[in-house]
């Protein structure tokens, strides 16, 4: 099968490029031809060597070539900008839905968006949770992301004594501002766990000058951007990975990565987050920070619960192995192909 896979990509990093790289690869390895395009941009120096070739902005010429020799037409999210090829040259089109297709926290449209909701008829389409499913006005299969297993996984020799982490851009969003208020609050109650926030962002000032001003700096470290694998490593010495999202996320594969690499996972509640986490941890009411001290203190007084959570973890985190989630992708886009 020849793939042609829209998405967002390296250099970029996110969710979405994490998923798109783990799947490309593994579609690659299952003997079948993927070809990425991307609207980002790779200057030449960070170019990298892979199995399958990856093309960054092509030219209309380039775009046409690549959609003549595709079985299957694959977007990580509807891109109007990126929908004209098949309209010039037919492909069996597979809608990847990784988001609610909102432009703010209210839930607000904008044309594109509708329109966006109007094109999922035309094609097959697949919602990374039922969260997001609901939302959509057509039927989805439902795949959840994948976890890179080789990266994110426990270690026999790494020492776990460090107490909360977060993972995740410093934006308000992510809700890291409301962990370091949960921090204030927990000290009033006599408990004083340390926080490593690791993630980079434009919101970071506005958090240092916050744990400044409640006197937090003994408790908080500002580790910055780390790479995937000193994430795992950092995440491998922590008990308890906070997820505090303002957002619904639509899915949440840090909660995978966390679960994998042995932490308990405490997020907020809403979106698809609470399937990523599923039995490896407990969930707070999003944006609250009442609840939110409520859990912790509980999870940092109780820690004997925490066995319990980790135990469930390998079952979850299997059922999202990369080889497991590319195969049925496959499936969906075999049926969508045989139907055209």
């Amino acid at each position: 099968m020849k793939i042609l896979l829209h998405t967002r990509f390296y250099p970029n990093v996110g969710g979405i490029e994490t998923v798109a790289w783990l799947l490309a690869h593994e579609w690659q390895r299952q003997g079948e031809q993927v070809t990425v395009v991307s609207d980002v941009v790779c200057p030449p120096e960070q170019r990298r060597e892979l199995p399958f070739p990856v093309h960054y902005r092509p030219s209309i010429r380039c775009w046409l070539q690549l959609m003549r020799s595709a079985d299957v037409f694959v977007h990580m999210n509807l891109s109007l900008k990126a929908l004209w090829p098949v309209l010039l040259v037919p492909r069996p089109l597979v809608a990847v839905h990784h988001g609610f297709y909102v432009v703010d926290r209210t839930g607000r449209q904008d044309w594109r968006e509708r329109l966006k909701l109007k094109l999922m008829a035309r094609a097959a389409n697949i919602a990374v949770s039922e969260a997001v499913a609901r939302r959509l006005p057509v039927p989805c299969a439902v795949i959840p992301n994948p976890v890179d297993v080789s990266l994110f996984q426990t270690s026999q020799t790494t020492v776990r004594n460090r107490d909360l982490v977060f993972v995740g851009r410093l934006v308000s969003d992510k809700g890291a501002a409301l962990l370091v208020q949960a921090l204030d609050r927990l000290r009033q109650n006599g408990l004083t766990p340390q926080l490593t926030i690791i993630g980079d962002g434009p919101e970071r000032a506005v958090l240092e000058q916050q744990v400044a001003a409640l006197k937090l700096s003994s408790q908080i470290h500002f580790t910055g951007s780390q790479p995937q694998a000193q994430v795992a490593q950092r995440l491998r010495q922590h008990q308890i990975l906070v997820v505090p999202s303002l957002w619904e996320e639509p899915f949440g594969v840090v909660a995978l990565e966390g679960a994998a690499c042995g932490c308990v996972v405490l997020g907020s509640d809403g979106g698809g987050l609470p399937e990523a986490i599923g039995p490896t941890g407990t969930t707070f009411k999003r944006g609250e920070v009442d609840d939110l001290v409520l859990k912790l203190s509980h999870l940092l007084r109780h820690p004997e619960v925490w066995s319990s959570y980790r135990a469930a973890a390998p079952a979850h985190w299997e059922r999202h192995q990369p080889a497991l989630i590319a195969r049925r992708y496959l499936e969906v886009f075999g049926k969508q192909i045989l139907e055209r």
